[in-house]
Parts: structure tokens; sequence; C-alpha cells
């Protein structure tokens, strides 16, 4: 059996003497004292965390205002009369009187042709027309010498019926020859060729000292042609709902005849106008129809050919409900609107949206006048939560004046010297 020796456990003991074992003892006392208060203090658990407050959020009521509201288009802008400026008679042109690109005048001279073998034509009817005129005299003077004679039996029925006839020939050749006279006049007028409207003129197609041969319709010389531009047409093509929707507007005592046009460096609608034209029948092959709008333009800043985006006052004037666009949240198909309730308490409502109105969207359903909207803080705000509430204002913000990205850029530039 093992024993412990007594040395050995003298020296693990100390001596047996009361005095040692005294000592030790109160050498033990406050180990086990911090001991037990080291335990207690590593039992005790944390103390809980404070909750945190609700997250602060802005919100408005929605803005009531009258709107006008608009249907879009896109269209282009064509002239109101194009002319092609062709000669009436033939002969080789003497002079141009315009600048290629000029706007010119109603009635103002743009070529002329050479005058003088219509001047001379003129002068042989002018000579043609006296001759007749002297028949005529003549042919008067012959049978008013005979109508004195007939009571005496002198001359026969016959030669006074004669005599008649032939002052009525030569009255017929004088008619005729005057009427040849006006066609050579008409002929030297021709040879001065004038802007029959008033508009922009393009380049010359015939350069002076070359023939042109004259004619109706198409078979002359093509001089150049002229676009009148003031005003202008807008013209556009409207699907058969917005063509329905305008007619329902008219029946309902709305006429929908103003236009506003924006151009493509444009962020606003700076061109007014009116719808002046409807054409009779849809395409059936498209199922559009055709409308066109009149648009004053006094400086010819508007050309043919330039794309507009239009938009027509078809709906008349609403009172509407509208809140910030950026209010507004995407559920799949469905818009949302986070609105706070009387208690903090945030709920979602499903909304129907319109247009876009200086950045405020324009709701036809869904909302009230008193609800309050959150308007800023949404990604602190989730449905069914608590929000502290603050006040704010739904307001209107016009469109920032910004070049549009379409607009080409210089492809090189160097130092102004």
């Amino acid at each position: 059996m093992n024993m412990i020796p007594d040395f050995e456990a003298k020296a693990f003991f100390g001596r047996r003497d009361g005095r040692s074992w005294r000592r030790r003892s109160l050498l033990l006392i406050p180990i086990a004292v911090v001991g037990i208060v080291g335990f207690k203090i590593a039992d005790h658990g944390d103390p809980a965390v404070a909750a945190a407050p609700p997250p602060n959020v802005s919100v408005a009521v929605p803005l009531s205002r009258d709107v006008t509201e608009w249907d879009d288009y896109i269209g282009r802008f064509v002239p109101s009369e194009t002319v092609e400026v062709r000669p009436r008679v033939s002969g080789q042109v003497m002079a141009r009187h315009f600048r290629d690109g000029d706007i010119v005048q109603k009635g103002q001279l743009l070529f002329t042709i050479d005058q003088r073998p219509f001047l001379a034509a003129q002068a042989e009817a002018r000579a043609s027309v006296a001759s007749a005129q002297s028949a005529v005299t003549l042919a008067r003077a012959d049978l008013g010498r005979v109508d004195r004679l007939t009571g005496d039996d002198a001359v026969s029925g016959g030669e006074i019926d004669a005599l008649r006839a032939k002052l009525q020939s030569a009255q017929a050749a004088f008619a005729g020859a005057q009427a040849r006279l006006r066609q050579r006049a008409l002929e030297v007028e021709w040879t001065q060729v004038r802007a029959p409207v008033a508009g922009r003129i393009s380049d010359r197609r015939v350069d002076v000292g070359n023939l042109v041969a004259g004619g109706e319709a198409n078979t002359g010389s093509l001089l150049t042609t002229i676009n009148a531009q003031d005003p202008i047409y807008f013209s556009f093509d409207a699907s058969e709902a917005l063509f329905l929707k305008t007619k329902r507007a008219r029946e309902n005592g709305e006429p929908a005849t103003a236009v506003e046009i924006r151009l493509q460096d444009e962020t606003g609608y700076k061109w007014q106008g009116k719808l002046d034209f409807t054409d009779n029948g849809l395409n059936p092959s498209s199922g559009t129809i055709r409308g066109r709008a009149t648009i004053a333009n006094p400086k010819n800043f508007l050309t043919p050919g330039m794309f507009g985006n239009m938009r027509l006052a078809a709906g008349g004037h609403a009172r509407v409900l509208l809140i910030p666009d950026t209010s507004i949240q995407t559920d799949q198909a469905r818009k949302t609107v986070l609105v706070v309730g009387a208690d903090g308490t945030v709920v979602t409502k499903q909304v129907t949206v319109g247009a876009l109105v200086d950045g405020l969207r324009i709701i036809r359903t869904g909302l009230s006048s008193s609800d309050q909207v959150v308007i800023a803080g949404m990604q602190s705000a989730t449905p069914g939560s608590k929000v502290t509430a603050t006040r704010g204002k739904v307001m209107p913000e016009a469109a920032p004046l910004s070049p549009n990205s379409s607009i080409p850029v210089a492809a090189q530039a160097s130092f102004a010297t």
C-alpha cells in the first residue's frame, strides 16, 4: 500500500502545529472571497440594449391643381405651299435676280428671259390691230352710204346684206387682232419670271445663258422651287384610339384645337398652333389618320422636313392630385405609394397614375387629398412599421434647361488666334 512519507507530507503541508495551520487558513480566506466575487460577476448577465427610435420620414398631402391634359404625337414640318417655278415661254435666260436660299416675296422678279423676239411679235400684233381697225372703219362707211340710198330703191337688198356682212367680218377680224395683241403682251410679261408665292427659294436649276423651254404643267424647264414657310404646317399621323378620344372630347363640348410643339433640341414646348385639318378617312393598312396643324413662323426658323413632338389638348381642363414622381414605387405591374396613418404606421396604397407635370405625377385613383404621402426617407419606411413623420410640401419643379444628348458635338477643335 502506497503511503506518503512523513517527511513529504511535512514539506507539502508544513508543520502540523497549530500556528502553521492558522497562517494557511488566513491566507486561503481572501482567495476564496475573491473567487466568490469573480464568480458572481461572471454569472451576472449583460444589461438589456435600449430600443432604437422610429426612423424619420417627410410626408405631405397631395397637391390639388387644375391641369390641361395632352396627347402626344410625332410628326414633321411641311411647307404650307410648294411651287415649282417654270417658264411660260421659251428663250434664253438673260438674268437672275435672287440668291440661292433667299426669302422672296410674292411677285418678286426671279429670272429674265430674252424679250426681243416677243417684243417683235407684240409690235406685229399691234400693226394687225391697226389694220383690222381700218377695215372696220371702211366697212362701216360703205354701209352708211348705202343705207342713205335704200329709200330710192337705188341699191338692191342683196348688196346691202353683203356690205353688212363685210362690216361684221371686219369687226370679227379686229377682235381677233386685239386678242393676238393681248397674247403677245402676255408673252412679253412672261419673259419676267416672278415668284408666285412668298417663301424661301431653293437654289437655281438653270444658269444665265441657258435656253429654257416654256410650256404648261410640267412640260417647261424647272428653274427653282419655293416653299412657303409662314405659316408652316405640321403633319402627323394619329392612331384610331387617339382619334376616337378627340372625337369624344368634341362631342362633349371640348374642342381640341390647340397644339404645342417641341423640337429635337428643346426641353419645353415652345411653338404654339392650331389643328386645322383631319383627313376624311383612316388608312386601312396602318389604322392611322392624317392630321395637320398650322404654326406661325414669322422668322422662318421652322424648316420643312424637321421632326417635332406635338401635344394636343384633347382632354380639356381637370382638377387632379399630384405627388412627386419619386414617391411612386413599382411592384411588378402595380404602382404603389407609402402613406403614414394617424398612429404613425406606414401602409401601402395602390394607385393609378397619369401624365408627368413639372416633376409631379398625376394620381387618377387610389389617393385622397388628406393622405400623408411619404415624399422623403422611403428607404427607412416599411409597410407596417412605425415612423416619425415631419411635415413637408409638394412643389412643382420645372425641367432644367439642359441640352439634348442627341445634339451632335464638334469632332475637332483648335485654339482661337
